[in-house]
């Protein structure tokens, strides 16, 4: 077996089988349930005796993997656009189709094998499946991420995180156009029970609590663009609160509820994924504590799909 170890950050924490989730996320429940079952699972030195067990800020949890889980990353010699780095943190543009670490059969061509060739030390709070990952973006989804270089910034970052002050801002094309200019989205969000895989708004008692605030940029016929802050990280927020909440998909987003954009791709064509960027970050250096923004140029098939709404909306 390999040695997996993770320390709890933040002051509201979830119980200990919601938290291995969020770390495995290319597991079942149920598998998770197993290995605490099977005393595979320590907080603080301590065989954890039950899925629900409440975890408190900076406890230790080991998990004994088993040997059939892919337990380690290895480094790939693939493009990475590093936007910053220094000794403590690096930013990278995580281009559209690229998985941030391994899960669900994905343990080649991830950011995290590009990260270990390309950035030689990283953090390991999150074990060697996911080295100096502070927090993720969906496969489909492009734009900046935080990875940190040692375990001092990783933690710092995700308090930062935690507490809300690392600003994280989107921007999403979505169909139709939605009513309000602005508002706040506040919900629970667990996983589906139609589709594991997928995350939907739920009950206040089984989910963790979703914050999205939003603001309309600019409004297209039948098509809008917002831009999106998030102020929790909950696994697909932003696209379940578009679906669910707003009631208007994000463009392509076809897991959700979005459809394969004509304007752009041709009937017997397939979305390359939705269009969703994460285009700002500003938060505080963890050494300097200087304020750091960094905003990128939105891709390609981003603009060129917002370059067509524009037009044709002036000719109409």
């Amino acid at each position: 077996m390999q040695n997996e170890k993770f320390v709890v950050e933040g002051k509201n924490l979830p119980r200990l089988d919601i938290f291995l989730q969020e770390k495995f996320a290319e597991q079942s429940r149920s598998h998770i349930k197993n290995w605490i079952t099977n005393n595979n699972v320590f907080v603080n030195g301590q065989v954890a005796k039950k899925s629900g067990q409440i975890l408190k800020e900076n406890d230790e949890v080991l998990v004994n993997v088993p040997q059939n889980i892919e337990t380690k990353a290895t480094p790939e010699n693939l493009p990475l656009e590093i936007v910053f780095q220094d000794e403590f943190l690096a930013v990278i543009n995580k281009p559209q189709g690229m998985v941030v670490h391994s899960g669900n059969g994905n343990f080649n061509g991830t950011l995290v094998n590009a990260l270990l060739f390309h950035i030689k030390d990283l953090s390991g709070i999150n074990g060697v499946l996911r080295p100096g990952i502070v927090h993720r973006l969906d496969k489909n989804t492009a734009g900046l991420l935080l990875v940190a270089k040692n375990d001092f910034a990783h933690i710092d970052l995700a308090k930062q995180i935690e507490n809300k002050t690392c600003e994280r801002k989107y921007l999403a094309i979505l169909e139709g156009n939605v009513k309000q200019d602005s508002g706040i989205i506040e919900t629970h969000i667990d996983r589906s029970t139609k589709n594991r895989t997928l995350m939907a708004v739920c009950d206040n008692e089984k989910g963790r609590v979703a914050i999205t605030e939003y603001k309309v940029l600019e409004r297209f016929e039948n098509f809008c663009l917002v831009e999106f802050s998030l102020k929790t990280g909950r696994t697909h927020q932003i696209r379940v609160h578009c679906k669910e909440v707003l009631h208007h998909s994000i463009v392509g987003d076809t897991e959700y509820g979005g459809s394969v954009c004509k304007l752009i791709y041709k009937s017997d064509e397939k979305s390359l994924g939705q269009y969703l960027v994460a285009y700002k970050i500003k938060f505080v250096h963890p050494k300097t504590k200087k304020e750091m923004e960094f905003v990128i140029d939105l891709p390609e098939y981003f603009k060129i799909l917002l370059e067509k709404l524009r037009k044709n909306l002036e000719n109409h």
